[in-house]
């Protein structure tokens, strides 16, 4: 492959809020534990514009599609979230699961496709090899942390926040060692969140 035709590739981007001592839920899987302010939805609107794919997990796609079809309908809601509800809306996703069945899906039953764990490497690997907007991941910490084992997340962006959990689920799970080069380190504009943004470097 040429440096022209890898520039052609799209990107596989990771987005993550984690407490100041690495966790992304709190105990019990609480992600209302989190630091979250209006930086996390201002840069994630970003990331999503840019999007092609919505890439995740069953659990943070039943958790996005119970909450965001109807949000962009919902005057009290803020401008930015009503855009992140019409950009997912209208986005292609592709969950990674064994679990999730067709029906499951609605009602973005439309813009979904379902793949196996087991296909996972191979499916992303053939998204990334097509034109289009990047691949985007929020959340779906057990997806992102094998395809990072896998060579296949290119940036990840981490929002760290002013909370101390004390126990929850870990940042990282086992994936072995991954080399990272820090990319940018700024805190978001109007918030107390602190974007790291990584490179992997794998062999």
């Amino acid at each position: 492959m040429t440096r022209w035709e890898m520039t052609l590739m799209r990107k596989l981007t990771v987005s993550t809020i984690a407490s100041l001592d690495g966790y992304v839920e709190g105990p019990g899987k609480d992600v209302t534990a989190l630091p979250f302010d209006d930086g996390f939805s201002a840069y994630n609107v970003q990331r999503l514009r840019a999007a092609g794919i919505l890439l995740s997990g069953r659990r943070s796609f039943e958790d996005f599609r119970d909450y965001w079809p109807a949000v962009a309908d919902d005057e009290t809601q803020g401008a930015t979230e009503r855009e992140i509800s019409r950009l997912n809306n209208a986005i292609e996703k592709v969950v990674i699961s064994d679990t999730l069945t067709a029906a499951e899906t609605a009602p973005w039953e439309d813009t979904t496709r379902i793949v196996r764990r087991d296909d996972a490497a191979e499916a992303v690997r053939a998204l990334k090899a097509q034109d289009g907007g990047d691949i985007f991941v929020a959340g779906s910490r057990t997806t992102w942390n094998a395809l990072l084992v896998e060579g296949l997340v290119d940036e990840l962006h981490v929002m760290v926040g002013p909370a101390l959990l004390g126990a929850g689920t870990p940042l990282i799970g086992d994936p072995g060692p991954v080399p990272l080069q820090l990319l940018e380190a700024r805190l978001l504009p109007n918030s107390q969140l602190v974007l790291l943004r990584y490179a992997p470097h794998l062999d």
